[in-house]
């Protein structure tokens, strides 16, 4: 088969589709990553093959023209059911409305798309695999007849919010039954020469199916057709440090805010805060702190080892208990491991991650708004003292283990491909 992985200009974004491309790949299939410029140096560096096509967002400009309340809305978004079975038509409508160009569009610009659509239609793929923000792919398929899949990094919350939106729609008069996610992909379908009849079908916002490395036990249960995988860490080009080959001599925490969290700002209290409220616990922390980081910090105890980065995949698996803010990267690379987990939610997936890390018993949620030195400490001092804790973290783990590995589910996609691609 050929095959097309797809993902946003986000290394947080692209590394979760790397072990499933190369699984393909050793399987003999043909395979290409295709996204804007900014994606050619993370999907080159994992050894893929990368097809650079349109022009990358201008986040920065689109962030200072929305201001900084739409950014603090979508943050701000809750999705947990109740959230949800509470809320209005008109506060569902402000949400795809809202999330349609600043987010979706945002995500997918239209050079993105046009290039997406003239490369499938020369290259012909069988198959294309995208991260949950990246429309272009649903879009070349349908424009090629390709059959298309999400890969999803955690709860499919995207999809849960559509599923409440679409509920109520349909309680509203024929008239006010607005769609603005459907809308914006229809007039994108139309642009490639795709008539209205056949148009718009709802798996271009979920896909034909999705692949899900989230524990069976905490995925939600929406009616998408789902092919289960295990997580596989991949955190980029990684070099072992000569300190991490060494057993620690003592309990050792993990501290990271990770990529997503210096580059959006994420701040409430400070790191230096946090390190003074962990000086007198007897266990080694090591912190990922970038140098603008480093430079507000005066004092480091004698108990904090600090670094600019440390492959997770190396680092998690001698740590008794990691804090960090809910990335998704983290939060898998730490639950395969069986390491029990701090989580300081800061928007969008994070709660609802944390949420359920709860529920499973594997960790303490602290969302970063609360977040205080003295609830920091406490939160640490739980998690490295509480066996029911270190129990939880064993059965989600044991839960990712008993998912088919990438190499094992190359034949499903195979035959899920067979029936889903349309020759056009």
């Amino acid at each position: 088969m050929r095959i097309v992985f797809s993902s946003m200009a986000s290394k947080t974004h692209f590394y979760p589709l790397v072990p499933l491309a190369w699984a393909c790949r050793a399987a003999g299939h043909e395979v290409r990553v295709v996204g804007t410029p900014g994606m050619t140096e993370f999907t080159t560096a994992a050894g893929l093959t990368a097809v650079p096509v349109g022009e990358d967002a201008d986040l920065a400009t689109h962030m200072s023209a929305v201001g900084e309340d739409m950014i603090k809305y979508v943050r701000s978004l809750d999705f947990d059911d109740a959230s949800l079975a509470d809320a209005t038509w008109e506060d569902l409508l402000g949400m795809q409305t809202a999330l349609t160009p600043n987010l979706f569009a945002l995500m997918t610009p239209d050079s993105l798309i046009d290039g997406m659509v003239d490369f499938c239609r020369s290259w012909q793929p069988d198959l294309l695999i995208w991260e949950p923000l990246t429309f272009a792919a649903p879009i070349a398929a349908k424009v090629t007849g390709a059959a298309h899949a999400r890969l999803l990094w955690g709860p499919d919350i995207t999809t849960k919010a559509r599923r409440a939106f679409l509920d109520l729609r349909e309680e509203q008069e024929p008239e006010h039954r607005e769609d603005p996610f459907a809308e914006w992909v229809q007039w994108t379908l139309e642009r490639h020469g795709v008539k209205p009849e056949p148009g718009f079908e709802e798996e271009m916002a979920r896909g034909q199916w999705s692949i899900d490395p989230v524990p069976p036990g905490m995925r939600l249960d929406l009616g998408v057709p789902t092919v289960g995988m295990r997580y596989v860490d991949y955190n980029g080009p990684a070099v072992v440090p000569d300190w991490l080959h060494e057993p620690p001599t003592r309990r050792r925490v993990c501290l990271t805010l990770g990529v997503s969290g210096r580059d959006n700002g994420v701040e409430v209290v400070t790191a230096e805060e946090l390190l003074a409220a962990v000086a007198d616990i007897d266990a080694e922390f090591i912190a990922t702190l970038d140098d603008q980081q480093l430079e507000s910090i005066p004092y480091v105890p004698d108990n904090v080892r600090t670094v600019g980065f440390v492959p997770m995949h190396a680092l998690l698996p001698t740590c008794d208990a990691v804090a960090h803010h809910g990335g998704p990267g983290t939060w898998h690379t730490a639950a395969i491991h069986g390491v029990p987990q701090i989580v300081l939610p800061v928007g969008w997936d994070t709660h609802e991650r944390a949420r359920l890390s709860e529920e499973a018993g594997m960790a303490v949620s602290v969302p970063l708004e609360e977040l205080t030195a003295a609830r920091f400490r406490e939160a640490v001092l739980r998690v490295l003292e509480d066996p029911a804790l270190r129990e939880g973290a064993a059965r989600v783990q044991k839960e990712i283990l008993s998912e088919p590995a990438p190499t094992e589910i190359v034949r499903v996609l195979e035959k899920m491909t067979a029936e889903h691609r349309r020759k056009n």
